[in-house]
């Protein structure tokens, strides 16, 4: 069984590209069924085992599989799944096999590869990855084991380490930005679209500016209501943003939605009736919630989350000190996981020897039954008994011997020996 973990992230593709990977989290479990089922078609034994993590920063696969080529075929499933065209795609994908698979889980896990360096969230998309994969199917023993020692690795980087401490969040980075376009938060409306974790995070560093009001559109009102009130703001359908868009100075959308909420024509409608007065946008959903196009308007000033992640590298390097703990805190336990992969390969080995040895046993023990009941001695059925076990126990090792030649009877003149020194 080969582990390996292929996709694409924040650092090998541009966000117009990873929209068109992004998977919603009721759309994971279908895209599992159908990597188990792409492996299937090309070896019929089964067995494989797959994951998808989808974030607006990453869509990775993590697999365990026999198939030849593992990692081809899993690029592969990437591109037709998606129908995207694979010579296009292939520059854009890391593929990691073995060891480099499990580095890059661990890494994933503990926030080193994420966008904002030690981030939190990150951990809570994997374990939502890791059940929506079990529910479909697609956890078996490796996979199970990877992301449980992921999220015990994770754990252990973030209790012994720094590695969060003054991170600059995708939050206060958007406020960051806004502060560039107006003088004061305080008189700005601002208006929040979607109520997921990442707008509340938004809003509760916005809110923490005084602004003039806060507004939530959301899909599902009484969601969308549940969030306002906790900043004293007001809730709206997502369907009023045609008719009050032009009413808020500053915009953020985060939501699941696979087309864009919001399209030029809305916006250019918005810049007019607010007769030109700067509108300041972040769009952190992937796919995009804003059409790219409204950023080439004048009066709109546009960021995507690949633009807050050039903001949140502020500060990389106080962070370094503890950027290196932590990568020999995973290597250790990459090496430890990698042991236990040897070993789960053996068990096939261990339990063939088992078998063989009972059978041995059984046929002796009944050979020295027959000799007991016809009223032979005891000592010397004993005797029969060990030296027959004995002898089918140095059989295929002496035959191995007699049969191999050069380098290769050497290396067993040397094993063996160290095989059957038992203790006296």
């Amino acid at each position: 069984m080969q582990l390996l973990a292929v996709g694409l992230n924040h650092t090998t593709a541009p966000v117009s590209l990873r929209e068109q990977l992004a998977l919603a989290p009721d759309q994971l479990g279908q895209a599992v069924q159908a990597a188990r089922g792409w492996f299937a078609r090309i070896d019929a034994r089964g067995g494989d085992e797959a994951a998808i993590l989808s974030t607006c920063n990453r869509t990775e696969m993590y697999a365990a599989s026999d198939v030849a080529n593992p990692l081809d075929a899993s690029a592969h499933f990437l591109a037709d799944y998606h129908k995207l065209n694979f010579a296009e795609l292939r520059p854009h994908l890391y593929m990691l096999p073995h060891d480099a698979a499990v580095r890059h889980a661990f890494r994933v896990a503990s926030g080193l590869d994420s966008m904002v360096l030690g981030e939190p969230q990150i951990l809570g998309q994997m374990k939502d990855a890791m059940r929506l994969a079990d529910e479909a199917g697609g956890l078996g023993t490796y996979l199970h084991q990877l992301f449980q020692r992921s999220f015990s690795v994770a754990k252990e980087v973030r209790t012994t380490t720094e590695i969060g401490a003054h991170s600059v969040s995708m939050a206060a980075a958007a406020v960051r930005l806004s502060q560039r376009i107006f003088d004061k938060i305080s008189d700005q409306n601002v208006l929040f679209i979607g109520a997921g974790e990442m707008i509340e995070l938004c809003a509760t560093h916005f809110a923490a500016q005084n602004p003039k009001n806060i507004t939530i559109a959301n899909r599902t009102m009484e969601r969308g209501e549940t969030l306002a009130h906790r900043f004293n703001g007001k809730a709206i359908r997502l369907a009023a943003l045609p008719d009050q868009l032009a009413q808020f100075d500053i915009v953020i959308s985060c939501t699941a939605s696979s087309l864009p909420l919001i399209g030029l024509g809305l916006v250019e409608r918005a810049i007019k009736a607010r007769r030109h007065k700067p509108m300041f946008m972040v769009d952190l959903a992937v796919p995009r919630d804003i059409e790219a196009e409204v950023g080439r308007l004048d009066d709109v000033f546009l960021y995507t989350v690949d633009d807050l992640g050039q903001v949140v590298q502020t500060g990389l390097e106080s962070r370094q000190a503890a950027v290196a703990q932590a990568e020999a805190i995973i290597e250790t336990r990459v090496k430890s996981f990698m042991h236990w992969i040897d070993d789960r390969a053996m068990v096939p080995v261990i339990q063939d020897l088992q078998e063989n040895s009972e059978a041995m046993r059984l046929f002796e023990l009944e050979r020295a039954k027959k000799m007991l009941a016809r009223g032979d001695d005891v000592d010397a059925v004993l005797d029969a008994l060990s030296k027959g076990l004995t002898a089918k126990f140095l059989h295929g090792p002496q035959q191995a011997l007699h049969r191999a030649q050069g380098d290769e009877r050497a290396r067993l003149a040397t094993l063996l020996p160290q095989l059957f020194r038992g203790r006296r």
